[in-house]
């Protein structure tokens, strides 16, 4: 096989241009990136900027959750314990850290939908652009700006960095720990490894232990890559394991030390408990497992505690005990549920790009020696995605499509990658070279299969999308068999085919610059609301 495919991606980057760029000419790229890395990147931001803030003056409440944040805002203790009512006497089924950026927002802006979306659309912004800084630092410039691109164009964010949504939060939490996670592990440093925890931590204030869940993909590729000894690696682990345990816990510490007099009812269980709300009714709960104290989940709407006596001839303000229906769209349980239906689309377009690129990547540097960076990576990205899938799938009902969200920066950054590592197999001959048509053409089946599930949102752009495919690929075989002498018949072919694997996606995140397909507050659904019929 060509040297080109298995040499480690960092020799695949472009050369710098001479000079050192002004700190505040922010538009011009830094020494060791080409003079159009940063004018792209930031055209890739700010259409990430444009798709998560275009929908802000028609953006929802979401109830409840709203309530906890304007009480929040006008009361420290109830800022400090998340609670729904401003005399702080009884939380939702959700850690206070998952509304903290809205209540700042409010405080600031004041009450208004915008406002609690804002915090979002900030944290949408920033994952892009962490995304780039991650990828690129692995596999150069050109990968990580296709890894931002992709992250920018999956439905799922382009719908949920534009609603008051934790999930959000979260997304950016877990990027900017692989961040730091990538600087300890390229030069064992614990102090970056520390950092990577806290970011874990401050996401589980977020979305709890969902959060727990990139651990293994951290501790794996830590262990697999870090340039020093074994015993370092594992000491270093549980330092930062130890400091992820305290960030994360600290709330639920809070509470546990608070005497049950002075502070709010926990809901979501029946004993106030913050452990049984955290580890039952919002953790094993949604596995069928009961924890002592937790209330089962229920999918149909949120219980959360006992209920207050009502004021004669008054509509109850939403409080312990009452039940209020939840707006997320079901499709069912069972194994398949990510690859079909809402959570398909809202996440899955590139799954079979980002699978081809796992495993070609780790059989072609399965040789390379234990530090290498490029295999590291792979490693710890492919863990991440299959970390998240696999209880994603093992869970009954998953009530809300961004929960799926944490699922778009593995994906981005093998497509990323991908893209990249298979277009220079193709360029370079060989048997290998016909991995770049195949994932073409295994992307525009895939992308039809998940279409279909809504066969009347958009059908020309079906047939075209298709289309482009069919051409890409046909393109790409003929470039390999009759081998052209001009280089130009060649990228014309190679550039449809990344036209063609990214144009579904792009479609339907483009579909929220129109409200009718922009999500709500309770479910971050880029393009149709349910299935159409015949779908």
């Amino acid at each position: 096989m060509s040297e080109v495919i298995l040499s480690p991606p960092s020799a695949c980057r472009d050369p710098a241009p001479a000079g050192r760029s002004p700190r505040w000419a922010v538009w011009r790229s830094p020494p060791g990136q080409p003079w159009w890395a940063r004018p792209a990147l930031l055209c890739i931001a700010a259409t990430a900027l444009v798709l998560y803030a275009w929908n802000l003056p028609l953006v929802d409440y979401a109830p409840r959750y709203s309530d906890a944040v304007k009480s929040m805002s006008e009361s420290w203790k109830a800022f400090l314990y998340g609670t729904v009512d401003v005399e702080a006497t009884y939380t939702l089924d959700k850690l206070a850290g998952a509304f903290l950026p809205q209540a700042v927002a409010v405080k600031i802006f004041g009450f208004h939908a915008w406002a609690l979306a804002l915090p979002q659309v900030i944290e949408g912004v920033i994952s892009v652009l962490v995304m780039y800084r991650i990828v690129r630092r692995w596999a150069g410039v050109v990968p990580g700006l296709l890894a931002a691109a992709v992250f920018t164009l999956t439905p799922v964010a382009a719908s949920m960095f534009g609603h008051s949504m934790a999930d959000g939060a979260l997304v950016m939490c877990l990027v900017l720990a692989v961040d730091s996670y990538q600087r300890a592990v390229m030069e064992a440093r614990l102090r970056s490894l520390v950092w990577a925890g806290v970011w874990v931590g401050l996401g589980f204030q977020a979305k709890m232990l969902e959060a727990w869940m990139i651990l293994p993909a951290l501790a794996i590729g830590y262990l697999m890559t870090a340039p020093i000894d074994l015993r370092r690696r594992l000491r270093h682990l549980g330092i930062a394991g130890a400091v992820t345990l305290v960030v994360s816990l600290s709330w639920i510490m809070l509470y546990t030390v608070t005497p049950e007099p002075d502070r709010p009812y926990i809901s979501g269980t029946t004993n106030s408990s913050a452990a049984a709300m955290v580890f039952g009714y919002n953790g094993l709960g949604r596995l069928g497992i009961n924890l002592p104290g937790a209330l089962p989940p229920n999918y149909m709407g949120s219980v959360i505690g006992p209920a207050p006596p009502k004021k004669p001839a008054q509509q109850p303000r939403p409080g312990p005990g009452i039940v209020i229906p939840e707006i997320g769209i079901q499709d069912g349980g069972g194994w398949g549920k990510l690859f079909g239906g809402r959570l398909g689309v809202a996440s899955g377009w590139l799954y079979p790009l980002a699978i081809l690129t796992l495993l070609c990547g780790l059989w072609w540097w399965r040789r390379a020696e234990r530090t290498d960076q490029a295999r590291g990576g792979m490693v710890m990205w492919g863990v991440w995605l299959v970390t998240f899938a696999l209880p994603f799938s093992a869970v009954f009902v998953i009530p809300h499509s961004a929960y799926v969200a944490v699922l778009a920066p593995p994906v981005a950054a093998l497509s990323g990658i991908g893209i990249v590592m298979f277009w220079r197999a193709f360029r370079s001959g060989g048997r290998v070279a016909w991995i770049f048509p195949l994932a073409v053409a295994a992307e525009v089946a895939w992308s039809a299969w998940l279409w279909s599930f809504y066969p009347t949102f958009l059908p020309w752009a079906l047939w075209g999308t298709s289309a482009l495919g069919v051409v890409a690929v046909v393109a790409l075989a003929l470039a390999r068999l009759i081998r052209p002498t001009r280089n130009s018949l060649v990228n014309a072919g190679l550039a449809l085919g990344v036209a063609a694997m990214l144009a579904a996606p792009a479609t339907w995140s483009a579909s929220v610059l129109d409200p009718r397909y922009g999500g709500s507050s309770f479910d971050a659904n880029a393009g149709p609301a349910a299935r159409t019929p015949g779908g």
